[in-house]
């Protein structure tokens, strides 16, 4: 039985099945030597480490003299480590990439026609104003996938507009990905609904940090200094930034909850409450990033760890993972 579990939870965690089954026969062999875990496999050790290569660069298991392996528990510990660490990482890249910015020179996507106001400060990195016009000149002078952070979702009169454009982007055959705050659920849920129907691609977390905005491989936009202050907006157009900037983009997406269970609210907050409680989140940092109050974290907590059967919060974590709740 135990051996199943954890073929659940590696699959859940992200490895292959043949990965997953692997992981089954070397757990109970942990603290083996190397050679006898290969002579029980019928397998010889250069093979078994070919065949435990994902494992091994994960660090799931150790193949020297003797074979280590970690638990169940201890690998759902590692691999939140190691996400964290990836998304932490390529946060800080951006925000050196950002007070980089004024000094970068080379050859530059044009644009045909200026965008807005723009303000030259060096070459391919202008200075704009956002608005629904800007933003329908650069849709109209680009070809690409187009995606965008937005730390907040305002119901105003340009919003109509921005999702018009956005419309017609896709009708056009342009892939359109969104990532948004939790709090957006609860604050403009019309909004939201609005952009899913007309073909927008929306993935929840959490909190979002900052504005940008990503045009195919040759824009990217975002405030200096980053965060949610939406203007002035800075124009990069350099490719190995934006290259930078999609990578940072595609592991949040990545983390993110999809859109399809925006209609299924009470189940999305309990799948981000979980993914901050993975985190090491406390309490209070949780309620300032799910629009909620402390009591409300709490009481929600404890119903969780009922529903889960678990007696801790790093419990919940694992059983969680092993239910593909993660």
């Amino acid at each position: 039985m135990e051996n199943g579990r954890s073929q659940t939870l590696m699959t859940a965690l992200g490895f292959d099945p043949g990965a997953a089954q692997l992981y089954s026969r070397l757990l109970p062999l942990n603290g083996w030597p190397v050679v006898v875990v290969a002579a029980t496999l019928s397998t010889s050790v250069d093979e078994l480490k070919e065949e435990g290569t994902a494992l091994i660069e994960s660090g799931v298991i150790c193949v020297s003299e003797t074979l280590t392996v970690l638990s169940p528990t201890a690998v759902v510990a590692h691999m939140l480590e190691r996400a964290a660490t990836r998304a932490q990482d390529a946060h800080d890249h951006l925000l050196k990439i950002s007070q980089s910015v004024p000094y970068v020179a080379g050859t530059a996507a044009r644009l045909p026609a200026p965008i807005g106001e723009e303000h030259p400060i060096e070459g391919e990195v202008v200075t704009t104003e956002f608005t629904p016009e800007t933003f329908e000149r650069l849709v109209s002078a680009t070809s690409g996938d187009m995606m965008w952070l937005r730390p907040a979702v305002t119901v105003h009169p340009s919003e109509m507009r921005f999702i018009s454009v956005i419309e017609a982007t896709i009708k056009s055959g342009r892939r359109c990905r969104g990532i948004y705050p939790v709090a957006a659920l609860k604050h403009s849920p019309d909004v939201l609904r609005m952009r899913v129907e007309i073909g927008e691609e929306i993935r929840i977390l959490p909190r979002v940090a900052t504005h940008l905005m990503v045009v195919g491989s040759t824009h990217a936009m975002f405030p200096d200094p980053l965060g949610p202050v939406e203007q002035p907006m800075i124009n990069v157009r350099q490719r190995g930034i934006v290259e930078v900037v999609t990578c940072y983009f595609e592991e949040l997406w990545h983390r993110a909850l999809p859109a399809a269970e925006l209609e299924d609210l009470p189940s999305a907050e309990r799948r981000l409450l979980l993914a901050e409680l993975a985190s090491g989140a406390q309490d209070e940092q949780i309620a300032r990033r799910l629009g909620v109050s402390l009591r409300t974290v709490r009481r929600r907590v404890a119903e969780l760890l009922e529903d889960l059967g678990a007696t801790s919060r790093f419990e919940a974590g694992v059983e969680a993972a092993r239910r593909a709740w993660l």
